[in-house]
């Protein structure tokens, strides 16, 4: 799936880009249940909301097949490597839950403020690469974006281990409300198969979910292996510490697993 000139011009413009529709529902429909089954598990990956909820698992690709071959396909790795003209190593995993009626926020904050302080990321030559698992709505705790804003680079941020149970180098209200001032906030919504990419320095966040819908992404941090981190404070299923670059898996092997296993089932 490479991106044509237009998408990478946009790319480096807004630092972020869109791109719909990318899977089908049988995949999705596959990852979807997966997921759910994995929330229940007590694993050391699966984090939890302070009231219980799930909030991410992280790691999944590790332990589970689906998610596995997820990591490796190429209509997410290649994109990336084009951007970043070298093979990619997998950063970190995550399935963020956001949970009906109990997903909690995530405070604004730049991803490569948090790779850089915490796991001693050289540049930020590592983005987030987002597949929906469930339909992204304007009220589901959608994230939001500031366009434009990784053009400022690492800003300032605040190291806060209270407001939820996941530690975040988080932006001040005065820095928000000035990039917002200039570049507006955008919150992207779509159905379950989209893709979003987006710019390690791209300020972003995500609210609530007060409804009845439940609003599961997956990510993947892909970062150029030339880049990889210096520091290990973290654990392992965190910041991945294999820097041995992806081969990408057929195009096919995901909707060929969601096929075998719906059969088999």
């Amino acid at each position: 799936m490479p991106l044509s000139p237009q998408e990478i011009a946009e790319f480096e413009e807004l630092g972020y880009l869109f791109l719909p529709s990318c899977f089908s529902e049988e995949e999705i429909e596959a990852l979807r249940e997966e997921a759910v089954e994995i929330y229940k598990t007590d694993r050391e990956e699966v984090w939890r909301e302070e009231n219980g909820a799930p909030r991410t698992a992280f790691a999944a690709h590790t332990y589970n097949e689906a998610f596995g071959l997820l990591g490796a396909d190429p209509r997410l790795i290649d994109p990336v490597s084009q951007i970043f003209g070298e093979h990619l190593y997998m950063h970190q995993y995550k399935v963020n839950a956001k949970a009906a009626f109990q997903g909690a926020v995530w405070q604004w904050h730049q991803d490569y403020g948090v790779w850089s302080r915490d796991d001693g990321m050289p540049e930020p030559r590592a983005m987030n690469i987002a597949v929906f698992l469930d339909e992204v709505m304007a009220i589901n705790g959608p994230l939001m974006f500031i366009p434009k804003s990784h053009s400022g680079g690492t800003l300032d941020a605040h190291h806060d281990t209270s407001t939820t149970s996941y530690p975040l180098w988080t932006l001040d209200d005065d820095t928000v409300t000035k990039l917002a001032e200039e570049g507006g906030i955008i919150a992207p919504t779509g159905p379950p198969g989209s893709v979003m990419m987006f710019h390690g320095n791209l300020v972003h966040a995500s609210p609530p979910n007060i409804t009845p819908y439940p609003r599961k992404i997956v990510y993947l941090t892909l970062c150029a292996v030339s880049n990889h981190i210096t520091k290990f404070g973290r654990p392992e299923f965190i910041a991945h510490r294999d820097f041995t670059p992806i081969e990408p898996v057929s195009e096919t092997a995901l909707l060929d697993y969601a096929r075998a296993r719906k059969k088999a089932a």
